[in-house]
């Protein structure tokens, strides 16, 4: 039985692939409601499958997954950010994040107010009926997460969703969803191969095995929020991130 203060739980968890390749392997772990957890890891490891099977997309071989079960009907368990911000190109920006409240039979007049309340807060304000192509990368993604946060999710899987975004704006992408999560009553997984922006986000870093998978370091990052830009330069910071990096490196 899984306590009430746990918002995701693996137990023991493999997930062999038809192949044969055992992706993942007594994996176990938990994450809190409202808590920030980075999992980072060599590559190939099962980092996405893992946020895979959380989300439900996938079901693990052996051993259990819990998620959050759906708190009403408006509100989702988990919402998924993808590493491209898989945006529909034919389609406004308002009329992307508008997409999974349709999907949920929410009319466009009724998300109208909700959404660009979103718009506003994520410095979207000027751009609803921009097209995706119009877009900057980094407006993009912040595009692809207002999809994800409108749904209001419990949980919020993102999967290295600031890799393929130039440092300057990788960095107040980090500060702006540390102030969104803030913001909201959400958990959050981050996969990202930046033992960096792991540390500067998370309250802990799960350090995952090569494959296959599994947890063999929790490093916790014992740091107060909101955490500016100067934390990057503290002695604390440098500290969480070496013990990081060893660990990455035990693995």
């Amino acid at each position: 039985m899984v306590p009430s203060s746990v918002g995701i739980a693996l137990e023991h968890v493999e997930k062999r692939f038809p192949g044969g390749l055992v992706a993942l392997q007594d994996l176990s772990f938990e994450v809190a409601p409202g808590e920030f957890v980075a999992l980072v890891g060599p590559s190939g490891c099962g980092k996405s499958t893992v946020l895979r099977l959380v989300a439900g997309l996938d079901t693990p071989t052996h051993g259990r997954v819990h998620a959050p079960a759906l708190r009403d009907g408006s509100r989702a368990s988990t919402a998924f950010v993808f590493q491209e911000a898989t945006l529909m190109p034919w389609a406004s920006l308002f009329d992307n994040v508008w997409l999974p409240l349709r999907l949920a039979g929410v009319t466009r007049r009724q998300a109208a107010g909700q959404i660009r309340e979103l718009l506003g807060g994520m410095g979207l304000g000027d751009f609803e009926h921009a097209y995706p192509a119009e877009l900057s990368g980094g407006m993009r993604m912040r595009a692809s997460i207002a999809r994800a946060l409108v749904t209001r999710p419990q949980m919020l899987l993102m999967d290295e969703p600031f890799a393929a975004l130039d440092e300057s704006t990788r960095g107040r992408l980090n500060a702006d969803l540390l102030q969104w999560w803030a913001e909201r009553s959400l958990a959050v997984m981050f996969v990202t191969h930046s033992v960096y922006e792991a540390v500067f986000l998370s309250q802990r870093v799960l350090v995952m095995s090569d494959r296959p998978g599994r947890v063999v370091a929790e490093v916790i990052i014992g740091q107060p929020y909101p955490r500016a830009a100067a934390f990057r330069a503290s002695t604390a910071y440098h500290d969480a991130c070496r013990k990081v990096s060893a660990a990455l490196e035990a693995a």
